[in-house]
């Protein structure tokens, strides 16, 4: 293919100018920079563009040589913020790249976040510019934490769009639920339940295992508020399974809501996929049939979750 001549040119037709250093890199694309357009520096010039080699110590501002060789194949000047590259001379993420871990690691089961086989799918189909081995270091070390990075101020409204977020994938017959719901977590009013409800729901005392008794409970039990103390314990332990498990907040609330907010049943099904007491875990499907008025669906229920484990879920879902 015919290569553009004003490849390196910028756009008020000034030559780029760049300086790398001697060597085989500095042979191999001095002649594609100057059949761009483009200027090569004898030195370090003001305003040239300081080209460093991959994985070679780099100097803020240096931009991968790859910068050249990507330009020329595209056959058009593609924007230098995305070559710019580290200290340790690797590839900076792009705020376009953070965004497409996240899509693309989003409701994958612990397994395929912690091991190799996600990262290396995601390096073949070509997501971002970045090996898999760096891809899973940017995700583990660095966008999984910011995802608990909230002011304690905003923690409560935080957490409250936070399950509102999940519970709404939750209930969708769909298998993913728009991309917007993350953005609108803080602005999210429609919440069914408090953070210090979904809290006092994490582990349930006596009172809650008769089952005849779940309908007067539900009338009389006071609604509870969310104090600063409670938020942190929630914060607390979902931080810990993010942790412990590799997983995403979403990950981790997801289930939360599949558990009926018991922790230790949560944390088995984080671990192995399956429930700690053996019956299966609440789907979208068995939530409906719990909101009919229907004594042979009731009975079907408990025969598969268990009379407690109906009445903790129908505490779980409408306190």
């Amino acid at each position: 293919a015919v290569r553009s001549r004003s490849l390196f040119l910028w756009d008020d037709g000034r030559p780029m100018r760049f300086y790398l250093r001697p060597g085989l890199a500095k042979l191999r694309l001095a002649p594609l920079v100057l059949a761009g357009g483009g200027r090569l520096c004898r030195v370090q010039e003001p305003g040239a563009v300081l080209l460093v080699q991959p994985g070679e110590a780099a100097a803020d501002g240096a931009v991968s040589t790859e910068y050249v060789t990507e330009c020329v194949e595209r056959n058009q000047r593609l924007p230098l913020e995305s070559f710019l590259l580290t200290a340790r001379g690797r590839l900076a993420f792009t705020e376009a790249e953070d965004a497409a871990l996240l899509q693309a690691v989003r409701g994958q089961g612990t397994v395929r976040v912690s091991g190799r086989a996600l990262w290396i799918e995601l390096e073949r189909s070509g997501l971002t510019r970045h090996s898999w081995q760096a891809m899973r270091d940017r995700y583990l070390r660095h966008l999984r934490p910011r995802l608990w990075e909230l002011p304690p101020t905003e923690d409560p409204t935080q957490i409250k769009g936070l399950f509102a977020a999940a519970n709404r994938e939750f209930e969708s017959t769909e298998s993913e639920s728009d991309s917007s719901d993350v953005a609108d977590l803080s602005t999210q009013d429609e919440v069914e339940r408090s953070p210090g409800e979904a809290a006092s729901d994490l582990k349930t005392g006596p009172e809650d295992s008769a089952f005849p008794d779940v309908q007067l409970q539900r009338q009389e039990r006071p609604k509870s508020t969310c104090s600063s103390s409670v938020v942190g314990q929630v914060v607390k332990t979902m931080e810990h399974f993010m942790d412990k498990f590799a997983v995403d907040l979403f990950t981790v609330t997801q289930a939360f809501l599949k558990n009926s907010g018991d922790v230790e049943a949560t944390s088995y099904f984080l671990q192995t996929g399956q429930r700690l007491d053996g019956y299966p875990v609440w789907s979208r499907e068995d939530d409906l049939e719990l909101q009919k008025d229907d004594d042979h669906v009731r009975n079907k229920l408990i025969a598969k979750f268990g009379a407690e484990n109906v009445a903790k879920r129908i505490l779980f879902r409408e306190s």
